[in-house]
């Protein structure tokens, strides 16, 4: 399979999901997916729990980010038990830090980071594979790479990353700053290409007071940044280019994640620079630092084909689906909008 084929196929689906997204996400009725009722109350009215669409497409985000991993892995011979047991334990850690971290940093406990939990992953990264290359590859023969895998980590994140933000054009979170506080050229190139939000469960609108303001549409830049890093990423590790891949992708993203917050006005945390802008700063550190000192991997050869062959196990496939519902779970049952529901019969209704 031609890894330029394959990389332009995803650009193509990255380009149709990201174009959906930019349309229809601002859209009020984007925000909530559906709504179950848990307690009810006086008058026949329930009180209900919320769904988020910010979960459905976090879910996504994380799916994707953990198939691709699992791909590039196996495309340079991993065996996907141990590549596999890599993601769930890099996920283990991170998910829950996604909220601990926001908590730390924004004092809020509703809200969750990508930024934390990629630091998170990537302080983990190195002490995790030293663990399973000394547990688990005798028994296989084959030890997992460092930089390889920091590689398709790096890749992995900038797609799930790439894919969240949309997560957060639906619930209005991670907002940018009101046009007319942006310089002249920014509010001449975003003159038409601005987000406007409605609803009082919006976070632009309840957190920022932004109701029907156009905003810089900073969710957007993010995924359009993120995404065409995640493929140059892609096919430079495909060529097995790895050091690279990793250096170019982790610089781009975080170093953007640096800058974007100049652009946002939500919430941050105190200080000139965010402790996120901090973290971005100190992984891209210590990343190029790793890279660095660690030997150059030779002797691997790169077949995507392989790599996406070895997903397709029962096991796999069916961890990949709980995945996708626990993520939704976590991030989309919310815990910042509610919702009173009422019942009745149609009026010609005969059952």
């Amino acid at each position: 399979m031609s890894n330029i084929v394959i990389t332009l196929a995803l650009g193509v689906g990255c380009a149709v999901l990201v174009a959906w997204g930019v349309t229809v996400l601002p859209g009020e009725r984007w925000q909530i997916i559906a709504a179950a009722p848990v307690e009810k109350g006086e008058g026949g009215i329930w009180r209900g729990v919320n769904f988020t669409w910010y979960g459905a497409l976090s879910a996504t985000a994380y799916l994707v980010a953990a198939t691709v991993f699992l791909a590039l892995m196996g495309a340079v011979g991993i065996p996907v038990f141990q590549s596999a047991t890599l993601t769930g334990g890099m996920l283990l850690v991170c998910v829950p830090a996604s909220r601990v971290i926001a908590l730390l940093v924004e004092k809020k406990a509703h809200t969750f980071t990508v930024g934390g939990a990629a630091f998170a992953g990537l302080l983990l990264l190195y002490p995790l594979i030293f663990v399973l290359n000394t547990t688990i590859s005798p028994a296989t023969g084959v030890s997992i790479p460092f930089v390889p895998a920091l590689a398709a980590l790096a890749v992995a994140y900038a797609f799930g990353e790439g894919i969240g933000r949309l997560a957060c054009i639906s619930f209005g979170c991670c907002y940018g700053k009101p046009l007319y506080h942006c310089a002249p050229i920014i509010r001449r190139l975003f003159g038409y290409r601005t987000f406007v939000f409605h609803g009082a469960t919006r976070k632009a609108v309840y957190a920022g007071n932004l109701e029907g303001i156009p905003l810089l549409p900073i969710q957007a830049v993010t995924s359009v940044i993120y995404l065409i890093t995640g493929l140059t990423g892609f096919y430079l590790f495909l060529t097995l280019r790895f050091a690279g891949a990793a250096l170019i992708t982790l610089t781009i993203t975080q170093g953007w994640r640096v800058i974007s917050e100049q652009f946002r006005a939500d919430y941050r945390g105190e200080g000139t620079f965010s402790a996120y802008q901090i973290m971005g700063g100190i992984g891209v550190a210590g990343a190029a630092l790793m890279v660095a000192v660690t030997p150059a991997t030779v002797g691997l050869t790169s077949d995507i084909a392989a790599g996406l062959s070895s997903l397709w196990t029962p096991v796999l496939l069916l961890a990949l689906q709980g995945l996708w519902l626990i993520i939704f779970l976590y991030t989309g049952r919310s815990s910042v909008t509610g919702a009173y529901l009422s019942f009745h019969v149609h009026a010609d209704g005969t059952g």
